[in-house]
């Protein structure tokens, strides 16, 4: 069994890696979607509303409500798949939950890249850095997601993949996280280097 968490801030690739892991035949759990679903259920606008509602379901039933929700979700699927990857952990809270639910079996991954890259790639997709989900520009997503604790995730990283290279390259950098749990640069790693 192998739980595979990405964590990073929008535009970072967490989607592509996702992707990557699906063509790999790796279910994926994506924790937007249990906010989509109650977004949808409260009778709001997923793709205006989410963040709101992301926020609103942690200060309702607390800071760990959408890892909690999705846990259910990742258990239905290692019961059939040896490796599941869940797709968009936000706060420090989060991986508490998932490390609590699968101990060593859990790999936390932070995709990062630059604010003037992950804008690129944004404006890339159609939606304008300045015009994020729901008009809300790249830097106030960025700093919504720091304030449900992102940094502190991201820092708990065992894994950190600098998605600053070419897409190809992103991918083969996932899929070695994938088939192996690490891609050789671990942070514990690269911090003790000389």
């Amino acid at each position: 069994m192998h739980v595979i968490g990405t964590v990073g801030l929008p535009g970072s690739g967490k989607g592509e890696a996702a992707t990557v892991a699906r063509e790999d035949g790796i279910p994926v759990v994506t924790m937007g979607d249990v906010v989509r679903q109650e977004t949808a259920d409260r009778g709001l606008d997923p793709a205006k509303d989410h963040g709101t509602v992301a926020q609103a379901l942690r200060e309702e039933d607390g800071p760990a409500a959408i890892a909690e929700r999705s846990l259910p979700m990742l258990e239905d699927r290692l019961e059939q798949h040896e490796t599941v990857l869940v797709d968009g952990i936000r706060s420090g809270v989060e991986v508490d939950v998932f490390e609590d639910a699968f101990g060593d079996a859990f790999t936390l991954v932070s995709i990062e890249a630059p604010f003037a890259v992950r804008a690129e790639r944004i404006d890339e997709r159609g939606r304008d850095a300045g015009e994020g989900d729901g008009g809300e520009g790249l830097a106030a997503r960025d700093e919504r997601e720091r304030g449900f604790g992102m940094d502190e995730a991201m820092d708990r990283a065992d894994v950190v993949v600098e998605n600053t290279d070419s897409l190809e390259a992103f991918h083969e950098a996932i899929r070695s996280v994938i088939r192996t749990g690490t891609d050789g640069r671990k942070r514990a790693e690269a911090e003790s280097e000389p």
